[in-house]
């Protein structure tokens, strides 16, 4: 047969209409595998299988087109068919090929959309798999607890941290933060997948068991590109030698990745912060008692952790970790639960001190160090100094790295922090918390759309981030006023969830919170103070703040009676408060309005300067704003309206975008007392500052 014959029989077998057919229908079912399988979770091996059987059903295909044709009595061989049998059906498969055309295209359009939106979700940052992903990178998912005991999770955990931070150290090497790998499972079943959401080319899995003084740790290094194991290892150990485990396993995985070590890094990796197991084993109990502290603010988590910090330190006084646990755990707790004493904080500052002289090359030590000038006493500088040091010693710290960011903010770089807190998210990428506070950033600076992108981000990772459901509330309530809009933030969140805050704010929404306060802006009063309660807890703290929000909802409301009997109740516990903390700028702000409920003016007018002269803008270009705001309504409600006025007018030319916004003052009830002036109107019509370009 010569070619044009041969050509003809094609034609004649319907080979050709096959071929377009079938390379038509096999695009639209990997369209439908690769587009939609995700969708409902389907792995990726079942979507490599139905490509491979496309490919593989080709000349299939082409081979029963050739041999059989499909006629009106059914399936016949090709040289047993009269040509007008298949004539009637000469435009059938034209009409398969453009439906099948038609929805591939559909589909790979949504496709692209869908990636496109979820770029958008994560705040205009491409996923890091279309990043350059550092060959010599790693992240340590965590450890399984295979202890019969399952109380030893703490231990399975702790390891797998220490692990971690002796590879921080490593310069050359690119390491994940524990924050964004303790989300993932042990062994996840798309190991490629969360190798490129947390950018890295390594996984470390592990599992760990103990049985009374043994210890087995078994861990693989996986390449998590080709899917493939770079080794894997069981270590059999007594525990007094557990120490030991973790800086073979930390060098090993630091030879296997080819990583360069300077002496100073070698040394890291085989230092031990104590020769005591079992001050290290109190030690790991405090870490994984503070990881929840840290997570729900819970004031007896806080409470285990120190207990066990003490304990560590009881049996080994020269241990570095526990003390720098021990002072970070008090802090935390000093900056967003209950502040210290200036005689507990002096006493921290002994402990710091001393760690230093003992070690003055541990990052923990420094890490301590900067977080006491922080937390402790808002001096940004002298911290700042100490988070690089972290950073020489402990090159992928990832929290030393977003102390940074925080510190340039509350200097008003606004831009230097943004830049700051982009490289703590390249090591610590599923930590909710920094897109949060990058929304955060936006709302400062009135850029209310910006802020939607990282905050819903920091949102999907975890549904009920307090600090990114505030900061978006915000945004939707200062932006533009809609209160339905800003409600709905909230959705989903639990009752409990407290978003007032003692750490940095200065005003009344700060007092009350912001969900209780989208009640106030509907001027639904009772409701708010419902809501409140639900949030407040149970504490002497609590009480007191019950009793003065009580007092700021009966002034707002005109119930001057009720007013003065919640002050009444509230007074002798804030003075004690004061007396007993005077540095206290949030118990300083609720005596403020305690005051005007029981009509001494002019004590509230002093608090009032008083908290705002001790947080000044120059000083912390965050907080500051707050209690500027704090001040002003404190002047409207004590007879001192122009000076209320002037400071308003003063904070909406500046980036004070979380505390005030024209579409808050033309809402809450707290600016009544001044509404009518035609200064504060002149207000309302004014322009915001625009925000980080202007």
């Amino acid at each position: 047969m010569n070619p044009k014959e041969l050509f003809g029989e094609l034609k004649r077998r319907n080979v050709y209409k096959v071929a377009i057919a079938y390379a038509v229908v096999g695009w639209l079912l990997t369209q439908v595998a690769t587009q939609v399988f995700p969708f409902f979770e389907i792995p990726n091996w079942v979507v490599r299988l139905v490509v491979l059987l496309l490919i593989i059903g080709f000349p299939v295909a082409l081979i029963i087109a050739w041999a059989f044709e499909i006629t009106p009595q059914g399936i016949k061989r090709t040289e047993d068919v009269d040509v007008t049998e298949t004539q009637s059906r000469g435009r059938t498969w034209i009409y398969v090929v453009i439906v099948g055309a038609v929805l591939s295209v559909g589909l790979f359009i949504l496709g692209r959309y869908t990636v496109s939106r979820a770029r958008s979700a994560e705040g205009g940052r491409p996923p890091a798999a279309t990043e350059a992903i550092p060959a010599k990178s790693i992240a340590i998912l965590p450890f399984e607890n295979l202890s019969e005991e399952k109380a030893n999770a703490y231990f399975a955990e702790g390891i797998k941290d220490e692990i971690l931070t002796k590879l921080a150290a490593v310069r050359d090497l690119k390491v994940i933060s524990r924050t964004s790998t303790a989300k993932y499972q042990s062994k996840p079943d798309n190991l490629k997948t969360v190798a490129q959401e947390l950018g890295v080319s390594t996984i470390l899995e592990g599992a760990v068991q103990r049985v009374g003084d043994k210890v087995r740790v078994n861990v693989q290094l996986i390449d998590a590109r080709a899917d493939t194991h770079l080794w894997a290892k069981s270590y059999d150990r007594d525990f007094k030698d557990v120490l030991a485990v973790e800086t073979e396993i930390a060098g090993e995985i630091a030879e296997a990745l080819k990583a360069n070590l300077s002496p100073g890094e070698s040394h890291a990796l085989a230092a031990a912060s104590t020769r005591d197991p079992e001050a290290h084993d109190l030690f790991l109990r405090g870490q994984y008692e503070f990881h929840k502290a840290q997570s729900t603010l819970a004031p007896d988590a806080f409470d285990r952790a120190d207990s066990f910090y003490q304990q560590a330190l009881a049996r080994d006084p020269n241990s570095i970790e526990a003390a720098a646990g021990l002072v970070y755990n008090q802090l935390l707790r000093h900056w967003f639960v209950s502040p210290l004493a200036p005689q507990e904080l002096e006493k921290l500052r002994s402990i710091v001190d001393n760690t230093l002289a003992r070690a003055p090359d541990s990052p923990d030590a420094h890490f301590a160090r900067g977080v006491f000038f922080y937390w402790g006493f808002r001096q940004y500088d002298n911290a700042l100094v100490e988070f690089d040091r972290v950073l020489e010693l402990q090159p992928n710290n990832a929290q030393a790295q977003q102390f940074r960011g925080w510190i340039f903010r509350r200097r008003g770089e606004w831009e230097r922090s943004l830049r700051e807190i982009q490289q703590a998210q390249e090591l610590d990428p599923r930590d909710p918390t920094i897109p949060a506070n990058m929304g955060g950033i936006y709302v400062s600076l009135r850029l209310w759309n910006d802020t939607e992108r990282p905050e819903l981000r920091a949102l999907a990772m975890d549904p009920h981030n307090v600090v990114a459901g505030v900061l978006f509330c915000r945004s939707r309530l200062n932006g533009s006023g809609d209160i339905k809009l800003a409600r709905q933030v909230f959705e989903g969140f639990p009752d409990t969830i407290r978003t007032s805050t003692i750490s940095f704010q200065g005003d009344a929404m700060a007092i009350i919170g912001i969900r209780p306060y989208l009640d106030v802006m509907e001027r639904r009063f009772s409701d708010a103070l419902e809501t409140f309660k639900k949030e407040a807890g149970a504490s002497d703290a609590a009480n007191a703040q019950v009793l003065t929000v009580q007092a700021i909802l009966h002034l707002m409301s005109r119930e001057s009676e009720a007013a003065k009997t919640a002050g009444e109740k509230a007074q002798p516990l804030l003075e004690a408060r004061v007396r007993e903390r005077p540095d206290d700028l949030f118990a300083i702000t609720e005596l403020s309005w305690v005051y005007i409920a029981l009509g001494r003016n002019a004590d509230a007018l002093r608090l009032a300067r008083q908290a705002a002269d001790s947080m000044p803008i120059d000083k912390d270009a965050q907080s500051g704003t707050y209690f500027q705001n704090g001040l002003a309504q404190i002047e409207a409600w004590t007879g001192r309206p122009e000076d209320a006025v002037k400071r308003l007018r003063h904070l909406l030319s500046i980036p004070a975008g979380q505390s005030i916004s024209i579409a808050v003052l033309k809402l809450d009830p707290i600016w009544d007392p001044i509404r009518d002036r035609p200064d504060f109107q002149q207000l309302l019509i004014g322009t915001e500052l625009i925000g980080l370009n202007k």
